[in-house]
């Protein structure tokens, strides 16, 4: 294994101290909680936005933390849930006047931290929302989940709540609106290769040399099914096939469009799927309101891709055209 690791049991905070000191005037780090929060957080005059999960995932949920995201991230080490007390004391630490909201990616884990968390944190009087995310369309139970499991549609979520609660928005609102997104967004993925965690140091799965992952979820758990590598086109379509017939999305639908990389493709194969991609939903009579291309939620150094489909409305349009920073990027 050659990667750029010390101590890997010191991977996880090793990362998290270089994204707090690479953004000094805007992000704060608490090692004692895997805590990475805004500079300016909590404020009274918005609702306090946190996300957990396991790390591995990166730009999700420690790099989206800053105006217009996440107010604050604690993950757990690689692929594994934060804590329990991690959240509570995030919670405590990110109390709002307007109240905190939990944005929870469906896994068993991370279900169970931030249930327990919560109920630590509400018995303190602080009033807590909870969003869960559940858009992978692949399998309805996996290895770590009852239900589906939350994969790169989380983005959509996490910006468009971030979006409301800079304009102020209330607990319940929020609320609603994120489980408004969460219905509406779709995702599906196929892994190339599997990944290798630092402290496992050898990958997490086996792939055969002309061998795919179809519906892969993002810490290497199973999908539909293996078979043999396709044409990108014919990859793509198996995965629009999957993520469209789901909702259903229709002819007319106007939709976000996002090809995210797993960790381990370039951004050029990312665009060779786009642009298959693109072309079939408007064969389909589906028009895309808005494009996302790169690397938004990833298992790791894994090679491969997944798709994500959004149903736009005006307000939610307004909400992923809200600006937004960063770890010092602005888009």
């Amino acid at each position: 294994m050659k990667k750029f690791v010390n101590d890997p049991q010191q991977f996880v905070p090793e990362m998290l101290k270089g994204i707090a000191l690479a953004n000094p005037d805007t992000l704060r780090y608490v090692p004692d909680y895997n805590l990475i929060m805004r500079a300016d957080a909590p404020r009274d005059d918005k609702v306090s936005i946190v996300q957990g999960s396991g790390s591995g995932h990166e730009p999700a949920h420690a790099m989206a933390v800053g105006p217009g995201m996440l107010d604050a991230a604690c993950p757990g080490d690689v692929f594994s849930a934060p804590p329990s007390d991690y959240v509570y004391e995030t919670t405590k630490l990110l109390r709002s006047e307007m109240g905190v909201l939990h944005i929870i990616n469906n896994y068993t884990g991370d279900r169970m931290a931030f249930d327990m968390g919560r109920e630590l944190a509400e018995a303190e009087g602080i009033r807590v929302g909870t969003v869960v995310v559940d858009d992978d369309v692949a399998v309805n139970d996996s290895t770590y989940t009852v239900g589906r499991r939350g994969v790169a549609g989380n983005f959509f979520v996490i910006k468009a709540l971030g979006a409301a609660s800079e304009q102020g928005a209330e607990l319940d609102d929020l609320v609603s609106l994120g489980e408004r997104v969460n219905s509406v967004t779709r995702s599906m993925g196929i892994a190339l290769t599997s990944c290798t965690p630092p402290a496992k140091g050898s990958p997490l799965f086996d792939l055969g040399e002309n061998e795919i992952e179809v519906g892969v979820g993002i810490h290497g758990e199973p999908g539909r099914r293996r078979e043999p590598m396709k044409r990108a086109d014919e990859l793509v379509d198996e995965m629009l096939d999957a993520i469209v017939d789901d909702l259903p999305y229709t002819s007319g639908d106007e939709v976000a469009l996002m090809v995210n990389g797993l960790g381990g493709t370039p951004i050029s194969e990312l665009y060779v799927l786009y642009a298959h991609a693109h072309e079939a939903l408007a064969g389909r009579g589906i028009e895309i309101g808005r494009s996302y291309v790169g690397e938004y939620c990833t298992s790791l150094d894994m090679a491969g891709a997944s798709l994500t489909l959004v149903r736009l409305d005006d307000e939610l349009k307004d909400l992923l055209g809200a600006p937004a920073q960063i770890a010092a990027h602005t888009f």
